[in-house]
């Protein structure tokens, strides 16, 4: 075994009204945990099994456990939990195996949120097949079958319950707000999304979980699932870079650093850095490609998926004759400091 745990979060939850699991916060979520602290909690059992329930009892012992072995935060975490009735539950991860449950796949969403993990840099393999679909609501998780009685309940009070969406994935924000970023509308970044600071995410901007951005940089188009875009990168008003989760695709498409993804352009191979495709544009990996020297001139037509992770190109349609054509980018996209300072 492992001298270090690879991920810990004690977490506060809602389960239906059969004890399943429907999602789980996490205050403090480690990774990568101390050998002081990981030491502590495997010779005292509470890694026999990755997912432990604590009842009030359980928290307290938890916690002092965790004082003694020098991890504050989460006694304080303990704690406030034990005080308060709700279901909670440890999950400690010796390995970074997928995800078997609903509380190891929200701790491991979480840890992406909480950059402490890059996207596609922790298993999430079916991810999809453990979280259940939930109705998110203006009282929180609630399980669908039991939606329609909670809905009656509330109007026999006197209150509207508002179901926001219903979805597997919650919105980032109810679990995460990382510092340094600006976020126009919540409900477009997705839990297990990735914003680094001095990102902006515009109205319309979307981050998919296991995906995001280095920042700082601008976001105004779409992020799927995978994607991730390096520092000073601009994704267009529209644009989308193609994801893995639909089509088949097994390529993961990146973006390196200060690249420009033009207004309703779209992205389906991976680039390198200082690269630029025009507004309107969208690349394929069979998209048939033009290649210019420095004079302008053919010098050979290929698919794009042969200039994949490439940098410093700039890819653009001929106005007149209609093919798509690549050259050098010379200018590289260049973002405004003070737009991207969110102290």
């Amino acid at each position: 075994m492992s001298a270090s745990l690879y991920a810990l979060g004690v977490g506060i939850g809602t389960r239906n009204a059969t004890g399943d699991w429907l999602e789980v916060y996490y205050p403090t979520p480690m990774m990568d945990v101390d050998e002081q602290l990981s030491a502590a909690l495997i010779n005292a059992g509470y890694t026999s099994a990755p997912v432990r329930e604590l009842d009030a009892a359980g928290l307290s012992e938890l916690g002092k456990l965790c004082a003694t072995a020098g991890a504050p935060d989460l006694w304080s975490s303990c704690e406030a939990m034990a005080g308060s009735g709700r279901p909670a539950v440890l999950v400690a991860l010796t390995e970074d195996s997928a995800p078997a449950s609903v509380p190891e796949a929200y701790l491991k969403l979480q840890l992406i949120s909480h950059r402490l993990v890059k996207p596609r840099q922790t298993n999430l393999d079916g991810i999809f097949a453990v979280l259940p679909n939930v109705a998110w609501t203006s009282e929180g998780a609630v399980d669908i079958t039991e939606l329609p009685a909670r809905q009656l309940a509330a109007r026999i009070q006197g209150r509207e319950l508002e179901v926001s969406c219903v979805d597997k994935f919650p919105k980032m924000t109810n679990y995460v707000v990382p510092g340094g970023v600006r976020i126009a509308h919540t409900a477009r970044v997705r839990l297990g999304a990735y914003l680094g600071e001095g990102t902006t995410v515009m109205h319309e901007g979307f981050v998919n979980f296991n995906a995001g951005a280095e920042g700082p940089g601008m976001i105004e188009g779409r992020i799927s699932a995978g994607i991730f875009v390096g520092a000073g990168t601009d994704i267009g008003g529209g644009a989308s870079i193609m994801g893995t989760l639909s089509g088949g695709g097994d390529i993961v498409i990146t973006m390196g650093r200060d690249c420009l993804l033009g207004a309703n352009a779209g992205l389906g191979i991976p680039l390198g850095d200082r690269c630029t495709v025009e507004a309107g544009l969208y690349i394929t990996a069979g998209t048939k490609v033009s290649v210019l020297d420095a004079d302008g001139q053919e010098v050979s037509t290929v698919k794009a998926r042969e200039l994949s992770g490439q940098s410093d190109l700039l890819f653009r349609r001929n106005s007149q004759s209609g093919r798509v054509e690549c050259l050098a980018n010379k200018s590289a996209i260049a973002l405004n400091e003070e737009l991207h300072a969110h102290n």
